[in-house]
């Protein structure tokens, strides 16, 4: 069983932030896998499908950012799920905007929903999937980038590597490692 998870805040305010590009490339992901994640549970909702034919959990945390990893450890503790399991799906603003980068483990860097992940389980050991949303432009402030929405000039370019982090993470999942 596979647990993937898609950072970001709750809330229709923050929907279209670069720090909700996991939540928004794991709805790209479910769409194609055909699941809904409807189900309350984890301090989040999440969804059962199957990517590849093995089972996987989708989970959208309900904390805020920085408390992710609150979610993301209920879900691992409850079905046991082992940590070489688990896929991340977050923004990086240390990527160019609209890249993709995958990983089998790492830091956190600046991305304080990461911290909370690795502080809640206790280990980098974790594939992760980076969006690329940066740099910030050096007039604004990190926080204030990060809960800004999306440019309409940048939609398309971030649209298409929210498809890109959904085949890396079914690549991950139902093909070789």
């Amino acid at each position: 069983m596979y647990l993937v998870v898609g950072l970001g805040n709750p809330g229709s305010k923050y929907q279209f932030n670069w720090h909700n590009c996991g939540f928004m490339a794991l709805e790209v992901l479910v769409q194609r896998a055909g699941v809904s994640v409807r189900k309350v549970k984890f301090k989040g909702e999440y969804g059962k499908g199957k990517i590849g034919g093995q089972e996987v959990i989708f989970l959208r945390p309900g904390t805020f950012m920085n408390l992710s990893g609150q979610s993301v450890r209920e879900a691992v503790e409850f079905y046991k799920i082992p940590l070489e399991n688990v896929i991340i799906i977050y923004d990086d603003i240390d990527l160019p905007i609209g890249s993709i980068r995958v990983r089998a483990s790492g830091g956190s860097g600046t991305h304080n929903g990461m911290k909370s992940v690795i502080e809640e389980l206790g280990s980098k050991s974790f594939a992760r999937v980076r969006i690329g949303a940066g740099p910030a432009p050096e007039q604004w402030n990190l926080a204030d980038y990060v809960l800004s929405d999306i440019p309409k000039e940048q939609q398309e370019t971030m649209f298409a590597a929210f498809v890109d982090a959904a085949k890396a993470v079914e690549e991950r999942i139902g093909g070789d490692r």
